[in-house]
């Protein structure tokens, strides 16, 4: 039985009966849930209104800020669950690495971790440190009522490639160097990431998370041996130091269709399965005893409304032997996506599901 079958201890909250965390437990829903990663800001035109002239770390440690870009795709998109507004870098910043995230580039680390030495950057994530956080998730429960509230953070590889690299990067050369070169140094600085995001998870759960997603971005860059090796023990880590809430623990990341059994392992309920490996193929990959979020191609939002349906339709045709499914992109919103059509689409996956 999944620790997630019952909440533990409490009597079950508002949110225990929604569509969402029914799906994440594998229960029958009244209707195929749906979520969108990156929902809240980048296409909205209120979230850049209310953004404008506010650099991106500032506007992750506003709590009124945060919680209004929260809300906006709830109440425009009438999406099943919302997702905390943050970045993942930001434990990182609040425990004092030099880092900023440039528009137009993304998290640009000012000394990278490329010896041990370096690794005194990482101190220990404290409550304190993210004091905004605890307060933007109490302004957001209030709001949010019956519906959930996802945290989320950043998988220690993903984290890791940001650390050393300095930055974004393609082929990772310094990262792979790195775990391959130095994998007890590798696997310290890994092991240390994994304490500072499931620090980062808790403190977002005990503020009213009702599920929680770990986002891997750049581990398909790896193959499977190196995934079991070198992350494996990291992101389980952190899905172990969490476990006892008794909350959904999803996993995502993309590119990793050759992954996604070991994603699986490393201890998540649900698996976020990105648009390229069908859904029904991902659930052999998987295998049973776990919900499945995805996995509809962000692109497709381009298209036709018929044609829009039409590709959500086969998601959902994918999905309909599944033990749980949680509808979502197959990755984030991208920025130029019409609003519309994204409210549109929830529209038509709620709809065509219902029981």
């Amino acid at each position: 039985m999944s620790v997630i079958d019952r909440p533990k201890g409490q009597q079950p909250t508002a949110t225990y009966d929604s569509a969402f965390l029914k799906a994440c437990r594998r229960e029958p829903v009244p209707h195929t849930p749906v979520w969108f990663m990156r929902q809240a800001g980048r296409s909205l035109p209120e979230y850049l209104k209310v953004r404008e002239g506010i650099p991106m770390l500032e506007s992750c440690m506003r709590p009124e800020l945060v919680a209004e870009i929260t809300l906006q795709p709830v109440r425009r998109h009438k999406v099943d669950a919302a997702i905390y507004f943050s970045d993942i870098v930001v434990p990182l910043k609040a425990i004092g690495v030099d880092l900023d995230i440039k528009p137009g580039v993304g998290p640009v680390v000012a000394n990278p971790i490329r010896t041990r030495a370096d690794l005194d950057q990482l101190r220990d994530l404290t409550p304190d440190d993210v004091w905004y956080v605890t307060e933007a998730m109490g302004l957001l429960t209030r709001e949010l009522g019956a519906t959930p509230l996802i945290g989320f953070a950043g998988a220690p590889f993903t984290l890791a490639s940001y650390l050393v690299e300095g930055g974004p990067s393609r082929n990772h050369e310094h990262t792979k160097s790195l775990m391959y070169g130095d994998p007890q140094l590798w696997a310290d600085l890994l092991d240390r990431l994994a304490d500072i995001t499931a620090a980062f998870l808790k403190v977002q759960i005990e503020a009213g998370a009702s599920a929680v997603q770990l986002f891997d971005s750049w581990v398909g860059a790896l193959a499977p041996a190196d995934y079991r090796r070198s992350v494996l023990p990291a992101s389980a880590k952190v899905f172990r130091a969490v476990e006892s809430y008794g909350v959904p623990r999803i996993h995502f990341g993309v590119g990793t269709g050759e992954l996604l059994g070991l994603m699986g392992e490393a201890g998540a309920d649900v698996v976020g399965v990105d648009w390229r490996v069908p859904l029904d193929e991902a659930a052999r990959r998987v295998g049973p005893g776990r919900a499945l979020q995805g996995n509809l191609d962000p692109a497709v939002l381009f298209a036709p409304t018929s044609v829009v349906e039409q590709k959500a339709q086969e998601v959902l045709d994918a999905a309909a032997g599944l033990e749980g499914h949680v509808f979502n992109l197959g990755h984030g919103v991208l920025p130029s996506m019409s609003p519309d059509a994204l409210t549109r689409l929830v529209e038509y996956v709620q709809t065509r599901s219902a029981r």
